[in-house]
């Protein structure tokens, strides 16, 4: 398996606590990642996003899915790490 590269969302996603209390946000918005995760939860189809918040690109959305997928990949190492010294105890 060949070494990861640097996560896709790096030059779009920015965590700034001047900017919506520090929570992960689109580059250059106020747009949070979690607005565009959940607004795409409730429609998969994002022209109703790009209708709702014209800065938003595609670009800008994979960047979000990225963004947790990597997310989510580290928590559950996180996890791991945890139960495996909670079984050694």
């Amino acid at each position: 398996m060949a070494a990861e590269s640097a996560p896709s969302y790096l030059d779009r996603i920015v965590v700034d606590p001047k900017i919506m209390l520090g929570k992960p946000t689109i580059r250059g918005t106020r747009i949070p990642v979690d607005l565009v995760l959940e607004q795409l939860s409730y429609d998969l189809d994002p022209r109703e996003l790009y209708g709702a918040y014209p800065r938003l690109t595609e670009d800008d959305v994979k960047a979000c899915i990225a963004y947790a997928r990597h997310a989510l990949r580290t928590k559950k190492s996180r996890l791991r790490a945890v139960r495996s010294v909670a079984k050694e105890q």
